[in-house]
């Protein structure tokens, strides 16, 4: 089997013989439906190869789609002049770099149909060019833009620099508003939404297909289509690993599956991580190996946003698809980026309940955040989680309290501001990892924070406090009689009070007490 990871241009896939799941009749109903779409999914997720295959669509390469859903319902297939822009390639930390990839673009295309010496400006020429195409063919014209949001992904932080790019890009879009006649289909993918005061304001009859149940499954894979096609791959991962071949597909579900873009769709697998680990034969965490963008961090920074709340809020179809909330909330564009996704919508108000699809990206989400959070170095994060880990089984919290306390002693970390939500931050992403290896419960109210932990052989309650006591700590746990619901459990149970200290940003004291 020969697994097309990292490959997107579709004519390669067919060509070489690749492992191909059958798109084509939702590419050809996306193609014959309407005019003007976006579509929003998280990178590696197949946008680039589905803008690929409407590629070799609309250029009539009817050779290409033999055996597949389209080849028994197109009948004419029609050439039509193709205007493929994929910004994806660049950096465009720099005032000049996207001018430059679209200059590239345009001299590509004015190649062949010829430029007009009054076209100046970017719109301009992309207009001229438009035009001719359409004239020198006898055919409208199909626009294809392949992450149309990296330029501005990449400058969040940067103001100025992102202004200009919105501006430019603003323009440049909208011709393909001004030029309907000559358009027969323009579609625009990435992985966010800018809209409404952005860049396609002037574009404003897009097609947002991004939360649409008939296109659910345009892009990634159901666990249905792994069993119609690769099966027996599974299988020989399964015998690789030791599992039944069930088992496996259970940890393949577990692991990758989980992505939702809409209430009543099936779970979607990233494809690169699927493919990646059927390929390598291991389970591993692939997708966020290949890279995690960085302007993430810098979004939960600017909103001083409390990480517990991820998985807790209800969010409206509005704020999911637009990022134009972005300077108040960074649940929209966690949820374009992949990191949350659907797990339950409230019809009567119309509100989505978001969490985290599977455990990948919340492990590689947690380990990502570690480092800009907690004190630590981020070459040191696995080897912390185990020790912590190893002492918690063993029964030893007066090791693993000293570990916690001079992880905290050091000045060496990154995140400031409010006291309270730094602590809570740190505290929350270390028992998150702990989550993986143990059985961990969290609980917030009223800014204070309390924890179980289970082992096969011990209980530990925590309580943490803001610069009061460790006896506050331990009497709330007490009062609120945490430990009520183990009181038959034979397993020891600690009670362990930690205080912080707004002041020194460090664990002031802490005590651990036996039931």
């Amino acid at each position: 089997m020969k697994y097309p990871i990292g490959i997107q241009t579709f004519s390669e896939i067919i060509n070489k013989g690749y492992l191909y799941f059958d798109k084509t009749a939702l590419v050809h109903k996306l193609a014959n439906d309407s005019k003007y779409y976006f579509l929003s999914r998280p990178r590696r997720f197949g946008k680039s190869l589905l803008v690929t295959t409407l590629e070799a669509y609309f250029q009539g390469r009817k050779e290409l789609f033999e055996g597949l859903a389209i080849s028994k319902l197109e009948t004419e297939w029609k050439q039509y002049p193709v205007l493929h822009i994929d910004l994806n390639a660049a950096d465009y930390r720099s005032e000049e770099a996207l001018i430059s990839i679209i200059d590239g673009h345009l001299r590509q295309f004015e190649r062949s149909f010829g430029k007009d010496p009054d076209e100046h400006t970017v719109s301009e020429r992309f207009k001229g060019v438009i035009q001719r195409a359409c004239e020198q063919t006898g055919r409208q014209v199909v626009i294809l833009v392949d992450e149309y949001d990296k330029p501005l992904l990449q400058t969040i932080g940067n103001t100025e620099l992102q202004d200009n790019y919105r501006k430019i890009l603003k323009g440049f879009y909208g011709v393909a508003k001004t030029m309907d006649a000559c358009i027969r289909l323009a579609f625009f993918t990435g992985v966010t939404k800018f809209s409404k005061v952005s860049v396609f304001s002037d574009l404003n009859n897009l097609e947002d297909i991004s939360l649409s149940e008939q296109y659910a499954e345009i892009c990634g894979i159901t666990e249905q289509e792994i069993r119609d096609n690769i099966d027996a791959q599974v299988g020989e991962l399964a015998t690789a690993n030791g599992l039944t071949k069930e088992e496996c597909y259970g940890r393949l579900k577990e692991q990758y599956d989980g992505y939702h873009f809409h209430p009543n769709s099936a779970g979607m697998y990233n494809p690169f991580s699927l493919l990646s680990a059927l390929k390598r034969k291991e389970f591993g965490d692939q997708w966020f190996q290949s890279g995690t963008p960085t302007f993430l961090v810098e979004v939960l920074k600017r909103n001083n946003y409390d990480l517990e709340q991820l998985t807790r809020e209800n969010v409206t179809a509005d704020l999911l698809g637009s990022l134009d909330a972005i300077d108040t909330t960074p649940i929209p564009l966690l949820y374009q980026s992949g990191y949350l996704t659907i797990k339950s919508y409230n019809a009567r108000f119309r509100t989505y309940q978001l969490g985290f699809p599977n455990e990948e990206v919340e492990r590689g989400f947690n380990l990502f955040l570690f480092p800009y959070y907690v004190p630590l170095r981020k070459e040191k994060t696995g080897l912390f989680v185990m020790n912590f880990v190893q002492e918690i089984e063993a029964g030893e919290p007066l090791k693993f309290m000293a570990r916690l306390e001079s992880l905290f002693a050091t000045q060496d970390y990154q995140i400031a501001g409010d006291a309270e939500l730094y602590f809570h931050n740190a505290v929350s992403l270390i028992f998150q990892m702990l989550g993986f290896y143990t059985e961990t419960e969290r609980h917030t109210s009223d800014g204070r924070m309390d924890m179980v932990v289970q082992t096969a052989d011990y209980i530990y309650l925590f309580e943490f406090k803001l610069d009061k006591s460790v006896e506050e700590a331990l009497a709330q746990i007490e009062e609120r009689e945490y430990a009520l619901s183990f009181a038959h459990d034979p397993r020891k149970l600690y009670k362990i009070g930690v205080n912080f200290s707004s002041e020194t940003r460090r664990i002031q004291n802490w005590k651990a007490m036996e039931r």
